[in-house]
């Protein structure tokens, strides 16, 4: 399944140098690897709930709400953090001649 080829662009991408035992070794452990997924792709799963950690999750989505409250006090911290405030404004120094 997997080549030497593979794992060298593999060991590449990760910026990884290997010798040509730890070439062989790894076609061989990765070629395993998707041989065991393989063999866990034909299992029927139809009917069974997925699970983590033996937790049954469920997605809970809420609406961002932005408050006053949460500006104002955004807008004091960094008011505080300014080396020269001035009337609600930050001088910072110029990006442009």
């Amino acid at each position: 399944m997997i080549t030497q080829k593979d794992v060298e662009y593999i060991a590449n991408l990760a910026r990884i140098d290997l010798t040509d035992a730890e070439k062989s070794m790894f076609e061989s452990e990765l070629s395993g690897i998707l041989l065991f997924v393989e063999r866990l792709n034909e299992l029927n799963t139809e009917g069974i709930k997925p699970v983590n950690g033996g937790i049954l999750l469920e997605h809970v989505m809420r609406e961002d709400e932005q408050t006053d409250a949460y500006m104002e006090k955004k807008s004091a911290i960094l008011m505080e953090a300014a080396t020269e405030p001035k009337d609600n404004y930050v001088k910072v120094k110029s990006v442009f001649e």
